[in-house]
Order: C-alpha cells, then sequence, then structure tokens
C-alpha cells in the first residue's frame, strides 16, 4: 500500500519568495519532465518535504551558503529505499511515509518543559528549535558578537556546505535549520570536567502527522583545548509518548592537540523517528572519545562520520544499541578515515535485539596509503533474544597502507555464554537472576563509560526497566 500523499505548505501572501525558493519552485515545476530525461531527479515527496522546511525556516544569511548548497543538492536526490540504495539496504525506512510530514507551528515556551539541566553551560532545543543557550563557550550563531568565534563559526558552517557524503537526511537539516548552537572553545582552554549539557526535546503531535524538527550544533575545539558535552534526545508531554521525527546534525572540529569528550542518549518516544547525523574532524595529535546509549525511537538511524586530518590522532567509539519493543530499528553506520600516520582507533559496538526488532550496524575504517603505523580494532557484539529478531552486521576495514596493525570481528548470538550462566548457578544464584544480570551487564559496559555519574545513572536505570519489560513479552 503506498503512503498517503504529503500537501505541500500553501504559498505565501506578500513579496517573491527569495532567489534559493524562487530556484526550488522552478526546479520543482519542472520535475515530471526531468524525471524522464534523468531517472535521478529527486521525487516528489522529496521536494515538497523540502518546500515545507523551506517555508518554515526563518532568513538567515549565516545559513545561506549551507541551505543554498543542500537545496541544490535535493534536486537530485531520489527518496531512499532499500532495493535502490545500498546504505539502506537493511534499513526500512517507510515509517517517515507512513504519515504527512508537519513543522513545528507552536511557540517553543509553550511545549511542555523538558526537565532542568543541573550543568551550568547547556542549551535546549524545544521541537527543533533553539530555545536557550547558557555558558561561557555556548551560544546561538545568530547571538555570538562580531569577532574571531563569530567569524570561525561562520565559516565551519559554510564549510559544511561541502561535505561529500552528506545523505538525504543530512540535506533536510541544512535546508530547515532555524538557527546553530556553538559551543566554541578557545585555544588551551579547559572544560572537559564542566561539560556542556546539550538537550533534544521533542513534544510530537497528535498522531495525524510526523512532526519534523532539525536541530543543528556546531562543536569547535581549538587547539590544546578541552570540552565534554553531553547529548540528551527524548519525548516530554502526553506521557512522553508524541509523535514526530527528529532530525538532528551535530558537527565537532577538533584541532591540533584537542581533547573532545562526547556522551549521547537517544531516549525518544516509541513512536517517534530520530535519523541523526554527527560528523568529526580530528586536527594532528587530537582525542575524540564517544560513547552512544540509543533506546528509543521506532525508527533510529545514525550516521557517525570521523575524517582524520593529521598524524597521530586518537578515537575511541562505543556504542550500545537496545531494541525492546517490537518492529523497532536501530541502525548506526560509522565510517572513520585515515590519511595519516600513526593514527589509533577502537571502536566497540553491543545491541540487544528483542521481539520482532531488528538491529543494523555497518562499521567502515578506511586506512589509506599515506595511514602507516595505524592501530585500528573494531569490534561488534549482538545478542538475539527472540526468534523473530533481525541483527545485520557488516564490520570492515579497508586497507591500503601496507604497515598497520589492523583488527576486527563480530560475533552474533542467541544465547547468553553457558559458563557465564553456571559460575552464577554455582554460586546459588537462580537462572532467571542469573540472566537478568548478564543482559544489564552486557550493555553496562558501554554506559559505564560516561564520564558523568548523573547521566551514567540515569541509563543504567532506563535500560534496567526496559530488559524487564522486553523479557516479560518475549
Amino acid at each position: 500500500m503506498s503512503p498517503p500523499s504529503l500537501c505541500a505548505a500553501p504559498p505565501r501572501a506578500g513579496p517573491p519568495p527569495p532567489p534559493l525558493l524562487r530556484l526550488r519552485r522552478r526546479a520543482a515545476s519542472s520535475v515530471a519532465a526531468s524525471r524522464a530525461a534523468a531517472p535521478s531527479v529527486s521525487d516528489d515527496l522529496v521536494l515538497r518535504i523540502a518546500e515545507q522546511l523551506e517555508d518554515a525556516a526563518p532568513s538567515s544569511p549565516l545559513l545561506d551558503p549551507l541551505r543554498s548548497a543542500s537545496a541544490l543538492s535535493l534536486l537530485t536526490t531520489p527518496w531512499p529505499t532499500r532495493r535502490s540504495n545500498e546504505a539502506f539496504r537493511f534499513t526500512d525506512i517507510s515509517y517517515l511515509r507512513s504519515l504527512p510530514i508537519s513543522t513545528p507551528t507552536r511557540t517553543p515556551g509553550l511545549a511542555p518543559p523538558p526537565p532542568p539541566s543541573d550543568l551550568e553551560s547547556h542549551v535546549l532545543f524545544s521541537d527543533g528549535r533553539l530555545v536557550a543557550a547558557s555558558g561561557a563557550h555556548v551560544s546561538a550563531l545568530a547571538d555570538m558578537p562580531p569577532g574571531h568565534a563569530r567569524d570561525r563559526a561562520a565559516a565551519a558552517v559554510a564549510a559544511s556546505a561541502r561535505f561529500s557524503h552528506r545523505d538525504i537526511f543530512y540535506d533536510f537539516n541544512a535546508v530547515g535549520a532555524s538557527d546553530v548552537a556553538v559551543v566554541y572553545v578557545p585555544e588551551w582552554a579547559k572544560m572537559a570536567d564542566d561539560p556542556v549539557h546539550i538537550m533534544f526535546a521533542y513534544s510530537g503531535s497528535d498522531g495525524a502527522s510526523l512532526m519534523m524538527s532539525n536541530p543543528r550544533v556546531l562543536v569547535i575545539a581549538e587547539k590544546g583545548a578541552e570540552v565534554a558535552i553531553v547529548e540528551e534526545h527524548f519525548g516530554v508531554g502526553e506521557e512522553d509518548g508524541g509523535c514526530y521525527w527528529a532530525n538532528p546534525v551535530v558537527d565537532i572540529i577538533v584541532e591540533e592537540g584537542a581533547r573532545v569528550v562526547h556522551s549521547y542518549v537517544q531516549r525518544q518516544s516509541p513512536a517517534a523517528a530520530h535519523t541523526k547525523w554527527t560528523t568529526v574532524q580530528q586536527n594532528t595529535s587530537s582525542k575524540y572519545e564517544f560513547v552512544e546509549v540509543s533506546t528509543g525511537a521506532r525508527l533510529n538511524r545514525h550516521n557517525l562520520h570521523i575524517q582524520q586530518l593529521g598524524p597521530e590522532t586518537e578515537t575511541e567509539l562505543s556504542t550500545f544499541h537496545l531494541t525492546s519493543q517490537n518492529k523497532q530499528i536501530h541502525d548506526l553506520h560509522s565510517r572513520l578515515i585515515l590519511d595519516h600516520p600513526r593514527g589509533f582507533s577502537r571502536q566497540l559496538h553491543k545491541l540487544i535485539a528483542c521481539g520482532t526488532g531488528n538491529g543494523i550496524f555497518d562499521g567502515n575504517i578506511q586506512v589509506n596509503r599515506y595511514a602507516q603505523q595505524t592501530d585500528a580494532g573494531q569490534q561488534t557484539k549482538c545478542l538475539l533474544l527472540s526468534p523473530k529478531a533481525v541483527v545485520n552486521v557488516k564490520p570492515n576495514l579497508q586497507i591500503i597502507a601496507d604497515d598497520v596493525k589492523c583488527t576486527h570481528g563480530a560475533a552474533i548470538s542467541g544465547d547468553l555464554d553457558p559458563n557465564e550462566l553456571f559460575y552464577f548457578q554455582a554460586r546459588g544464584v537462580d537462572a532467571k537472576t542469573a540472566t537478568d544480570a548478564l543482559l544489564f551487564s552486557f550493555g553496562a559496559q558501554v554506559i559505564n563509560r560516561i564520564p558523568f555519574k548523573a547521566i551514567e545513572k540515569k541509563a543504567l536505570a532506563q535500560l534496567k526497566e526496559l530488559l524487564a519489560v522486553s523479557r516479560q513479552n518475549n
């Protein structure tokens, strides 16, 4: 059954649309003729969504270069399907077509309030709109005073228009983002012990549409700087069960000798769609540490892209995904590109699939010709707790350099290690308690790497609750 057609936003009265919009409308009016000549021309659904986002986004000269590049890209970007796009071979995103797309209309102040942050430096998005940015090195791009920091941030946003690995979700965000939250840490400043808490609250709609929001964050750690950021994505109101589409982008620049500690917790509504991009650029002798815990959303896809820009970089990636509800899809596509010598990387991916959940992991590490003496390791471990659960994993190393130390491995199991169960039972622990403990520790191995106790404690409590519910339903 084909999804319902989406209604384009009504034309606005008043002065003529800006040049970008006129260009898009001219192109949209010739879609049928263009499709016959070039099958790669975008379909009507993509154009209608782009038009809605463009109409809803306020004018911003600082975002115009990025918006223009992405708007033009969408003209030749078809909607991805499992058959037409290899990157979506195992990921069914038809849920995004099951309801009409809408954009936030309520005033952010009228949305249900999110829980307050206990951290001094914090950012708050409400349904994709930046409503608060507090802290010594935190600001909205539009509010930054003239000077080096503003020029640096504006140049970084403009440069992201040249990102060659973008997909349709990245371009949707660029067209629809109303502002950019900027975390700018100057040279040699140390903020690793005083994290920036970035909260993304989504209130959703009544179920008649998928309300789409496109928050965007830019983090710049200058030479020798250190910063920690904590991302949290969650639903608020209507018992946290709203229907919405979150489409955030976080761009991170780690300059020479800098360090970024990045924790990311996704606990969206069970009816939500969550498509996220994280891009990281690492310069010489920089360090990037990433921990992800994703347990929410009916459809969750995370594109994690890391580019090495200089030698002797360190990259540590730890991710945990849990599909605890039926028909839940969790997809992590990661790519680490190493182009310089003496890089070091470690990646650990863990996943538990319950019920009819579907887990996907595509982890690509490219060790190119000049990345000699690279030390790269990658490992994925998956547990299937139901005969109807599905996991597709593709850990892969592409090695061109000839003086490297690289390893990767994958383990998928439908049962816990019998030796570990025996260890518990030999000490008088019953089978159910032993199983619960082992499942909890499987995810806790990653969650314990979150360096901030309050966030770690909350994630562990939610893991315990979700595992208990899924065990009852299986």
